[in-house]
């Protein structure tokens, strides 16, 4: 039976998993907090399978929900209406952006994950696809036994969910390693070794800005599950917690500012 993806939050990384999730053969529904009507050209571009809706619809029509949008609008989504969902959640803890910040995240005392889980208590909530940038989620994506097939890890409490998510994953185009329990999902946050940059190609520093670019959007070098493994366990939790824009590569915030919407760029 094909399944459906729900898919809340549009911006660079949604529409990238979009892209792989229709091309692999899944019906999407498409949302962000604009409305459907700002959706259409996204949908008309995907194609037959996906359709725009509003948050609530796709939540109802998802067989797995994802979250790709900045975790400072955790509170702000329908927590009800997850009950008994498998959701992906995609989010990332960046402290000060937008002015979010919380000490129970600064702390340790929970991870962005269990923050999340917390807020939509019903839901069967997985950790996944958030390691690596919206250009490496479409250019790393390899199909099944191919060589340069690269390894993401996941994190969540329900065995079944995350045999649900990894089967998702699977089929779009990756490998997939389980790093334990949300509460070891640090082990995968920003800061960590699995995260963002093992997935980037390396950029020569004395290029020029356009040559920066095409380099930087090749995929990276493939990750294998032993490698993956290696990573989660040899993490150490990073002090302080969260990722940072300064953290990134020039080149990536150039890109993501030529490419993002206005919408996405202002928060």
């Amino acid at each position: 039976m094909t399944q459906t993806i729900g898919m809340i939050g549009a911006g660079l990384v949604g529409k990238a998993v979009a892209r792989l999730a229709v091309s692999a053969g899944y019906h999407v529904v498409v949302s962000n907090t604009r409305g459907p009507e700002s959706l259409a050209e996204l949908a008309r571009e995907l194609g037959p399978l996906a359709r725009a809706g509003t948050v609530e619809e796709a939540i109802a029509a998802g067989d797995i929900v994802i979250l790709s949008l900045p975790l400072a609008s955790f509170a702000n989504l329908p927590a009800n209406a997850f009950a008994g969902k498998v959701v992906l959640d995609q989010t990332n803890y960046y402290p000060g952006m937008g002015g979010f910040h919380r000490a129970d995240l600064d702390s340790g005392e929970l991870t962005s994950s269990e923050l999340m889980q917390r807020q939509l208590s019903g839901a069967r909530l997985v950790k996944g696809l958030h390691n690596l940038s919206w250009l490496h989620i479409a250019s790393n994506a390899r199909p099944e036994g191919s060589p340069e097939r690269t390894t993401l890890p996941i994190a969540g409490d329900d065995n079944a969910a995350k045999g649900a998510v990894t089967r998702f994953i699977e089929t779009i185009g990756y490998d997939v390693i389980d790093a334990g329990a949300l509460a070891e999902s640090w082990r995968i946050e920003p800061g960590t070794p699995i995260y963002f940059w093992r997935y980037a190609p390396h950029v020569p520093e004395g290029v020029s800005g356009d040559e920066a670019k095409r380099i930087y959007q090749q995929p990276g070098r493939p990750v294998s599950k032993d490698e993956a493994r290696t990573l989660i366990a040899d993490a150490t939790r990073p002090s302080p917690i969260g990722g940072t824009l300064e953290g990134m590569p020039q080149v990536h915030i150039d890109l993501f500012l030529e490419q993002a919407s206005p919408e996405t760029v202002k928060g």
